[in-house]
């Protein structure tokens, strides 16, 4: 086979917040029905169409610990089931009602969804046998994707206070890897694409004054648990303007954003860095092992992010917002990307096809001429890095499963590009060159200002003293052999990463779902703070009332997540940093 003009690979980022025992709807339980149903089913058909006919899909595929675990989890099977069945029923009695009132279009529609559901169904029991982790696992054992990992519950590892809380968050995301995925991961998911190098850090809350302390780059927790690579935005590389890939879909933040742009410093660009080739990054002085960096691309990026021009905003599309209830099915399409909900036209699924199509062309297209410009200029092959939520394709744009697989099988049948995952990609450029990157995120600004700011700047005040109390307990007690207190101890760490939850912050910038995450926020702090209590008391006389075990078995059940965390990982940090004279 003739080398390519270059490589390409979808990065699809799986993630939700641990939503089992904690609320259904409208938040909790059915954010991840919804999302299993709408994008990780459709997608594993669109893969097992093409492993079919033979195709890798080359996609690299980030499953975050957190949702790992909820997908392995018993009660998500069988809830899952029942969300189904509600759908079905909703379908059905959506299809009585249009037929009573004559409403014939409608009627066709709801046909649609009920076959769309009853599929699912099957789907989910019979070809997956209701372990999607499992089908994601077969389709990367037969060479048809790569699965990466991520931070524990997706913490926002540069603001997070200690560097054995970052380190625990990578730990936890290594090794609940292996357990679901029986090998070694490769690849890493950095939370909202958000980076940190080596520096004298200070908590940035002016109320919580301290002396500045040398914290650790976030690579190199990475190169120390053996992670060969993870994912940036292309403005941490060259400079720029940071694309952002949230504020066109909540108004909240286009207010707030509204705040900070006065403060937003556009980096000058650098033209000679390239978001088409691999760079190695170290920001430690140390001669410890670089990590790859991989480029997100800006030109594919706004194609499907993009609220004014992105393909999801084609107006033959199902439109996302208007729902009809009580079955909460829609039946409208886009029409326009300014339309009211009022003046959304009826969808007609015949008409898709044809744009699905015309889109993926475009995509192709637009990929191989990137690669072509690049390789005219440089003389040799680059590569087109595409990451996306994966909850886009399918939840938020419910024909986007039916536009990747067309993108992938064009792309098989492109004599030039070849797709690739992570892991093949390093394989194939070896990478030399080690830069250093600046402070960011892929986040609107490219900094944390999402994440911190006046509306949840006061969650980083209950995390920071929960980390700090998790590091004594662990220094104090990670060692001790008594398994009930090390029982204790386990619990304070799963709660902490609860807290620790970037999803949080996000929610509450939004307005998406602020009352739940701050509730949600408070709770874990709540469990963290009465558990340690119970570990100190209990360390000091081994004895605790029968109120306080019911109560840590309650948060077992409900928290019932990483039976395989280690409280060693807060009891110091591995390979602290040291200052250079």
């Amino acid at each position: 086979m003739s080398e390519p003009i270059g490589y390409f690979t979808f990065v699809l980022h799986s993630h939700l917040p641990y939503v089992i025992g904690h609320g259904r709807w409208p938040h909790g339980m059915d954010w991840l029905n919804e999302a299993a149903a709408e994008s990780y089913i459709p997608l594993l058909q669109a893969f097992n169409r093409l492993a079919a006919e033979g195709r890798p899909s080359g996609v690299t595929l980030g499953i975050t610990p957190i949702l790992a675990e909820m997908l392995a989890s018993p009660v998500f099977r069988q809830e899952f089931k029942d969300y189904l069945n509600n759908k079905i029923d909703a379908a059905q009695e959506d299809l009585a009602t249009f037929r009573k009132l004559g409403e014939t279009h409608f009627v066709g529609v709801a046909q649609m969804w009920k076959d769309h559901h009853e599929g699912l169904k099957q789907a989910f029991v019979e070809d997956f046998k209701e372990d999607l982790l499992g089908a994601f696992r077969r389709l990367m054992e037969a060479g048809m994707l790569e699965v990466i990992t991520s931070a524990a519950t997706h913490g926002y590892l540069p603001l997070l206070g200690r560097d054995t809380a970052v380190q625990a968050q990578v730990k936890q995301g290594v090794a609940a890897y292996r357990r679901h995925f029986g090998r070694d991961p490769r690849g890493f998911w950095v939370p909202e694409c958000a980076y940190r190098p080596r520096y004298m850090w200070a908590a940035p809350l002016a109320d919580m004054p301290g002396p500045p302390v040398l914290r650790k780059g976030v690579e190199e927790f990475l190169s120390e648990n053996g992670l060969s690579y993870f994912i940036i935005d292309s403005h941490l590389l060259k400079g720029g303007k940071a694309i952002g890939v949230y504020k066109d879909r909540f108004e909240a933040l286009e207010r707030l954003w509204a705040r900070f742009a006065a403060q937003y410093q556009e980096r000058p660009e650098e033209e000679e860095k390239s978001p088409y080739q691999i760079y190695l990054v170290s920001s430690a002085p140390e001669t410890k092992r670089p990590v790859a960096v991989f480029t997100r691309d800006p030109k594919t990026g706004l194609q499907v992010w993009s609220g004014e021009w992105g393909y999801p905003g084609e107006g033959n599309y199902l439109d996302f917002h208007k729902k009809r209830f009580p079955g909460g099915l829609r039946y409208w399409r886009v029409t326009s990307a300014k339309a009211d909900l009022a003046d959304k036209a009826p969808y007609h699924p015949q008409w898709v096809p044809e744009r699905i199509n015309a889109q993926a062309d475009h995509f192709v297209s637009l990929v191989a001429g990137l690669l072509a410009d690049f390789r005219a200029a440089q003389g040799r092959p680059g590569l087109v890095v595409a990451p996306y939520d994966t909850e886009l394709l399918g939840h938020w744009w419910f024909e986007g499963p039916e536009w990747l697989y067309q993108v992938l099988h064009r792309m098989h049948t492109h004599t030039q590009v070849r797709p690739a995952s992570g892991s093949q990609l390093l394989e194939t450029f070896t990478p030399q060159a080690v830069i250093s990157l600046p402070e960011g995120s892929w986040g609107e600004g490219g900094y944390h200002w999402i994440w911190l700011n006046e509306m949840n700047d006061w969650t980083w005040r209950h995390i920071y003293p929960a980390e700090k109390e998790m590091e004594d307990l662990a220094r104090s007690y990670a060692g001790d052999p008594d398994p009930r207190l090390q029982d204790l101890l386990k619990q304070c760490g799963r709660s902490l990463f609860l807290l620790e939850a970037s999803d949080w912050q996000f929610l509450i910038s939004t307005f998406s779902a602020r009352d739940y995450a701050e509730l949600r926020l408070v709770v874990h702090y709540d469990d963290f703070r009465r558990l340690s209590d119970m570990a100190r008391r209990y360390a000091a006389d081994r004895n605790l009332p029968p109120e306080d075990w019911n109560f840590l078995e309650f948060c077992q059940e409900r928290d019932h997540i990483f039976p395989d965390l280690d409280p060693h990982w807060w009891a110091g940090v591995q390979y602290p940093p040291r200052e250079v004279e």
